[in-house]
């Protein structure tokens, strides 16, 4: 079983591994675990992670506490950003391990309505083909609908058909697809429990 967690300094060794991986792999920036470095601009005064900065305790730290933060709606962020809840993946019976990154972007702007989606996922490669995907995607929903969201919009490469895949078993239903990405919507109504029954006396 796996479970969604906030980040967390427990995770250090494990989320720099997965990193390697990421990297090995060509996949060095990834969807859902946000990017190292953010720009200034405007009044934000911009975020740099280094890895040699990561590798450190406090640096660590200081990266999870910044990706904590960013569900606050004031958070020092780029302008035309949004709050964000950044999760990792975890395998239950390994507490310690990173899996994977997910993120639920609070409301869509124009990039996001076109490209990003409300929800970006990835599994560090040696933990693929083992359905973890599908269940941090179906994890996330219930977390959407507390955030007052009705749908959710989640998209994926036209080519990456395992990620289609993802979606679809959770309930996906493609709209189209533009600049070569997929659209799908998640209605999150069938999360709404049913009202309660009045009891015969």
């Amino acid at each position: 079983m796996i479970s969604l967690a906030a980040p967390d300094v427990r995770f250090h060794r494990s989320y720099l591994a997965a990193q390697d991986e990421f990297d090995a792999a060509g996949e060095g920036t990834r969807d859902g675990d946000g990017v190292w470095v953010e720009a200034p601009e405007g009044d934000f005064a911009g975020v740099e992670f280094t890895r040699a900065e990561l590798e450190t305790p406090a640096g660590f730290e200081r990266f999870v506490a910044h990706r904590r933060g960013q569900v606050l709606e004031d958070a020092p962020r780029t302008p035309g950003h949004v709050p964000c809840t950044f999760l990792w993946v975890v395998d239950d019976e390994q507490p310690d391990e990173h899996l994977g990154s997910l993120a639920i972007r609070h409301r869509l702007t124009p990039f996001l309505i076109e490209i990003g989606g409300h929800i970006g996922y990835s599994v560090r490669p040696s933990a693929r083909g083992r359905g973890i995907a599908t269940e941090a995607l179906r994890l996330s929903l219930p977390l959407c609908r507390e955030l007052g969201m009705d749908e959710v919009l989640v998209t994926c490469s036209d080519d990456n058909l395992a990620s289609a895949s993802v979606i679809e078993a959770n309930g996906g239903v493609l709209e189209d697809v533009r600049h070569l990405m997929r659209r799908y919507w998640i209605d999150l109504a069938p999360l709404t429990p049913p009202p309660a029954r009045a009891t015969p006396q």
